[in-house]
C-alpha cells in the first residue's frame, strides 16, 4: 500500500530527540550521531521546546555548532506551547499549555537560539489549550513567517476537527500533524484523524511508534498478540526484529506515516531504516490491526 502523499516532509522516517538527557552524549559524540542518521537516509530531526527538561535542544545545538554547515542538510522540527515546572526556566509555576502569540513566538526564538540553527524548518503547536485563541496563534506564525524564523507550521495531538478550525484562521498551511500512532494505539486509523489528512493530502508524523516499548516485553495479552502477528509477517522476509516489523507495518499505510525514531542506539536506527524494505499487502496489514482489535473483522 504504497502512500499517495508527498507535503513538505523529507523521507519517510524521522529520528526524536525527546530522551536524548538520557543518552549520555556530549557535544562531538552527538555530531557524530547526527552524522551517523543522516548516513542511514533520515533527514528530519523532531525536537521540542520542553524536552529534557527544556534542555535538550542545547544539547544538539552545541553539536551543530561544532559544524555549522551541516545545518543545510538537516530538516529541523520543533513544538511549542506545553509547560511545567522545571530548574531551567525557574518562573513556570506550573503544568500548563501557552498557545498565545507571545509565547510561540519567545518559544520559537528560544529554540532556534538553543538549537544554533538560524531558522527551523517546521514548527508544531505541541498540544491545544481549550481556551487558545486561534487568532493569536494565527498572528505569532504571520510573525515568525514574515522574518523568516520559521518555513512552515503544524500541529501535535490535535483531533481533525480542531486542525481544521485552526487551517481556517491561517494564511499558512498546516502541513502535518504529530500524533501517536502505532500497532497499539489504533485510535488514529478509526476516529477519522488519518482520513482527514488524507482528504488534505498531509502525511502525520508518529511519535510512540512502538507503543512505548511494550511490543518488546509484552505485559499483557494484546500486546503479546500484536507481536506474534508482527514476526510471523516476518518470516516471509527472513526479518525477526520486532522494531522494523512496527515501523514497516506504519510505513505501509496510505497516509504516508512518517514514524519518529526516538533513539540514541544506532542499531535501533538502522533497525527502522530496514523497514523501507518490508512491504505489508492490505490483507497482511490487516492480520496485524485485527491482533491488536483482539477481534475479526466484521
Amino acid at each position: 500500500m504504497a502512500s499517495t502523499t508527498e507535503g513538505v516532509l523529507p523521507g519517510r522516517l524521522a529520528h526524536g530527540y525527546w530522551r536524548a538527557h538520557e543518552w549520555g552524549l556530549d557535544d562531538h559524540a552527538c555530531l557524530k550521531l547526527i552524522h551517523q542518521v543522516l548516513e542511514t537516509g533520515i533527514q528530519c530531526f523532531d525536537h521540542a521546546a520542553c524536552y529534557g527538561g527544556f534542555r535538550n535542544e542545547a544539547v544538539f545545538g552545541r553539536a551543530l555548532a561544532l559544524e555549522p554547515a551541516l545545518r543545510e542538510r538537516l530538516y529541523l522540527v520543533s513544538k511549542c506551547g506545553i509547560l511545567f515546572p522545571n530548574d531551567e526556566l525557574p518562573h513556570i509555576q506550573n503544568h500548563y499549555y501557552d498557545n498565545s502569540r507571545a509565547h510561540i513566538i519567545w518559544s520559537a526564538e528560544r529554540s532556534i537560539e538553543k538549537l544554533q540553527c538560524g531558522y527551523l524548518d517546521l514548527l508544531l503547536i505541541h498540544r491545544p489549550s481549550p481556551c487558545a485563541h486561534p487568532e493569536e496563534i494565527a498572528a505569532a506564525f504571520d510573525d515568525l513567517h514574515r522574518r523568516g524564523l520559521v518555513r512552515h507550521f503544524g500541529v501535535s495531538n490535535y483531533s481533525a476537527q480542531k486542525f481544521s478550525m485552526l487551517q481556517s484562521w491561517l494564511d499558512q498551511p498546516l502541513v502535518t500533524n504529530q500524533i501517536e500512532i502505532s500497532p497499539l494505539q489504533l485510535t488514529p486509523f478509526d476516529d477519522g484523524s488519518l482520513d482527514y489528512l488524507l482528504e488534505k493530502r498531509l502525511r502525520p508524523m508518529a511519535w510512540s511508534p512502538l507503543g512505548g516499548g511494550a511490543l518488546f516485553k509484552p505485559q499483557n495479552e494484546r500486546s503479546a498478540r500484536v507481536a506474534q502477528a508482527l514476526l510471523a509477517h516476518g518470516k516471509a522476509y527472513g526479518e525477526n526484529r520486532l522494531d522494523t516489523l512496527a515501523y514497516a507495518w506504519l510505513l505501509a499505510h496510505p497516509a504516508g506515516i512518517m514514524p519518529i525514531v526516538g533513539s540514541g542506539r544506532l542499531e535501533r536506527i538502522e533497525n527502522a531504516s530496514a523497514a523501507l524494505n518490508i512491504p505489508f499487502s492490505e490483507q497482511e496489514w490487516l492480520s496485524v490491526y485485527t491482533a491488536a482489535q483482539g477481534k475479526p473483522l466484521p
